[in-house]
């Protein structure tokens, strides 16, 4: 299982434009047979600041991931919105047990 956590700044008034493409990510990726969660936030203090995230089954469910056109759109239309560079770290699962995450996966 591999974790990510996306973190990104929009600039202000692009924050509205920002939400639409990434939900629309979002919607579609959950639908991606490798993909067991995909989470879009917003800082409680500053609507300008984003964290996604994407809990994948492995390592090439997250390459189909970035290989999919509703990414390629995403990752366009965005880029441009960005006040900074969005920045990706890669996690680990600790706890629960991969065996339970079935239990919090019940939409899939």
């Amino acid at each position: 299982m591999i974790i990510v956590h996306v973190f990104t700044n929009v600039k202000p008034d692009m924050i509205e434009d920002f939400k639409k493409a990434t939900i629309e990510n979002a919607q579609n990726s959950i639908k991606e047979p490798g993909i067991l969660r995909f989470d879009v936030i917003c800082q409680e203090d500053d609507p300008a600041s984003f964290l996604l995230i994407e809990v994948y089954k492995d390592d090439s469910a997250m390459a189909a991931h970035k290989g999919t056109a509703h990414y390629a759109r995403w990752r366009e239309a965005v880029a441009p919105m960005m006040s900074v560079p969005r920045k990706a770290i890669r996690y680990i699962n600790i706890f629960p047990d991969e065996k339970d995450w079935k239990y919090l996966l019940t939409f899939k």
